[in-house]
């Protein structure tokens, strides 16, 4: 079984899964840019590495979660980037929300290296991350997803195989298309019945054990009523896959109107200082307007 594993990344999503995979007896190296942030790792056993670069030598696998493009980018292919530091024959697992684009170049660097890249972004949020109860969507040769099945194992619930490179990234788009659109269509729900006069307990109760329900609609709308912005998905993480959303659909001529109409919801709410909150903050600027 792989047993060295080295994690980029330790914001909502990668702490959680750095810590199961300690759990789970591996050997763990972990990178993050702010690396205050690594301490509490550090104090259970991992190694805290200086640069990509460092947290991937010696590592079998090297597995990242990062913001965006840009930022996963910077991290493998930099000056002091994992790809300069992974050995010949490891496999690289890009767990991050990224677009399809990228993971196409991604893949062809990895192969110049004679790295293997297994492109597995993840469903859930903070909560799931720490329990070890992830969905990987994964686009990969069957074989190299074999071989750190244990690894994957550790952090989720399920593994599921969609074909090839790149077709994870572009189901975690379809799937954070759907949840985003959802979570402003709640947003202007709940202002439209606070606004009414309707008895905005009563109203929740019918729309979320009606049609409408749905477990995101059930978690979502009980944050917007309590004001609860605690991260479990970052509302300018949103925003962005909303955009990315957009881009990709569009390269296989689909307009995606309703992404649209959403993200310049999470864009009112990232100019109003929402950015760093939960993504239910999506309400607020709606608030703010009868105020």
């Amino acid at each position: 079984m792989t047993q060295q594993i080295a994690i980029l990344g330790l914001g909502t999503m990668g702490m959680g899964m750095a810590k199961n995979l300690l759990k789970a007896g591996f050997t763990v190296a972990a990178y993050n840019r702010t690396s205050a942030k690594a301490a509490p790792l550090g104090a259970l056993g991992a190694r805290i590495a200086s640069t990509p670069a460092d947290a991937a030598r010696d590592a079998d696998v090297v597995i990242s979660i990062l913001s965006d493009d840009d930022v996963s980018r910077k991290t493998w292919t930099g000056e002091h980037g994992a790809l300069n530091g992974a050995k010949p024959g490891a496999v690289l697992v890009e767990s991050s929300t990224v677009t399809p684009v990228w993971i196409a170049e991604f893949a062809l660097l990895a192969a110049e290296r004679n790295l293997h890249l297994v492109d597995a972004p993840v469903t859930g949020s903070r909560l799931q991350a720490e329990g070890g109860q992830l969905i990987f969507l994964v686009g990969a040769d069957a074989g190299i997803l074999e071989r750190i099945r244990p690894v994957l194992a550790a952090m989720s619930k399920e593994i599921v195989l969609l074909g090839p490179i790149g077709s994870g990234a572009r189901m975690k788009l379809i799937n954070n298309f759907l949840a985003g659109v959802q979570v402003a269509s709640v947003a202007e729900a709940i202002s439209w019945v606070e606004r009414s006069g309707l008895d905005r307990e009563q109203a929740l109760k019918i729309l979320c054990n009606g049609a409408p329900g749905s477990p995101l609609i059930n978690t979502i709308s009980a944050r917007m009523v309590a004001a609860n912005y605690e991260v479990n998905f970052l509302l300018s993480l949103m925003r962005k896959d909303l955009h990315y959303a957009g881009a990709d659909a569009a390269t296989l001529g689909v307009e995606l109107r309703l992404a649209k109409t959403a993200e310049g919801r999470f864009v009112e709410a990232a100019d109003a200082g929402h950015g760093d909150k939960d993504m239910s903050a999506v309400i607020e600027p709606l608030r703010a307007q009868s105020r």
